[in-house]
């Protein structure tokens, strides 16, 4: 193989190989089209925001017989797919200025173009034979790392449960890295994402435990509609929005910078806003320190012990959250 030369179509392009019959989205290597509906939908909604997709790998080739000119898709075939499907009115995606979802149909002029309009990243493989293209179609479709159970999901899941904690994690990424609740690699394994989702769980059902089992059931029951949507972002909203009023050293230099004890300040003030006296929150959360900080056993009493271990072992069980919580909310209310 020569090159790879790396140049952008616009989606009309893509519409007009398709109907000249010039697009291959079926190579003999390539595995069936197996996106659901809300994958082909999340990626409609990435390109209506202009965010980035993966790039598009073509070969270039020549039909002799037929004396026209091929573009076989190497990689890339399903995002081709979803965009025709979405062409073709098969499917609705959410368009972020029309604030729900919608058929291409729906749009209007000016939106369609747009759309029409929206380049696509493009790899064209430059005298790639097949052997080239084998070896190339494995390196991109292989995985270099194992995937923990959030990237899992993330990769298994596209509908509105997992857009909503994506967009309710990326709303409070400079909080987060500025208050160092998360690291860089927590960021990279998608850990915040699942933070927010565990988080929005417990505010929508109470406090409980976590469980992975119970995120991938929100994620798949929740793919299609989530209704509990508009009213959750106003209460995560309204939680920060108090957070962020404190003075940062409560959090940045105390155990609640930590994720699960920043994970019980949360619930515990959830439901009682109205009542929070921002001065008594921040000497709580010095006194809870400090008290936490204590090296001697003897001057802790029997509910300080109880913190401590519901700090220091298990964080995430139903029993530690509560222990915390009732804790927590002894001291701020």
């Amino acid at each position: 193989m020569e090159r790879v030369d790396y140049q952008s179509l616009v989606i009309q392009d893509v519409l007009n190989l398709e109907k000249q019959g010039e697009l291959n989205l079926n190579p003999w290597y390539q595995r069936r089209s197996v996106w659901k509906e809300s994958q082909k939908s999340y990626l409609i909604n990435t390109l209506f925001e202009r965010k980035p997709i993966p790039t598009i790998y073509i070969r270039h080739t020549i039909d002799i017989e037929k004396e026209k000119s091929i573009k076989e898709v190497v990689d890339g075939q399903q995002r081709i797919r979803a965009i025709l499907s979405y062409y073709k009115d098969e499917i609705s995606s959410l368009h972020p200025e029309i604030g729900k979802r919608v058929k291409y149909k729906e749009l209007n002029g000016l939106q369609k173009q747009k759309f029409l309009m929206t380049p696509l990243p493009v790899g064209y493989l430059q005298s790639a034979t097949d052997a080239d293209v084998i070896d190339i179609f494995a390196r991109i479709n292989s995985v270099a790392k194992s995937l923990n159970s959030q990237e899992k999901r993330n990769a298994q899941y596209s509908g509105l449960f997992k857009q909503f904690c994506v967009a309710e994690s990326t709303k409070r990424l400079e909080f987060f890295r500025k208050y160092g609740i998360f690291s860089a690699n927590d960021f990279s394994r998608m850990i915040e994402v699942q933070f927010m989702a565990d988080l929005i769980i417990n505010l929508i059902d109470g406090l409980t435990g976590y469980s992975s089992k119970k995120l991938d059931d929100y994620y798949k029951r929740y793919d299609d509609n989530f209704e509990y949507g508009e009213e959750t972002s106003i209460k995560l909203n309204n939680i920060f929005d108090n957070i962020i009023c404190l003075n940062p050293d409560v959090i940045m230099n105390t155990i609640f910078q930590r994720p699960p004890l920043f994970f019980s300040l949360i619930m515990a003030i959830q439901d009682r806003l109205q009542d929070i006296d921002t001065k008594r929150l921040e000497q709580s959360l010095i006194d809870i320190d400090a008290i936490y900080n204590i090296e001697e056993i003897k001057e802790k009493s029997p509910k300080d012990i109880d913190f401590y271990n519901a700090i220091s072992a298990t964080t995430q069980g139903e029993k530690q959250r509560k222990i915390r919580d009732e804790y927590i909310k002894g001291f701020i209310f």
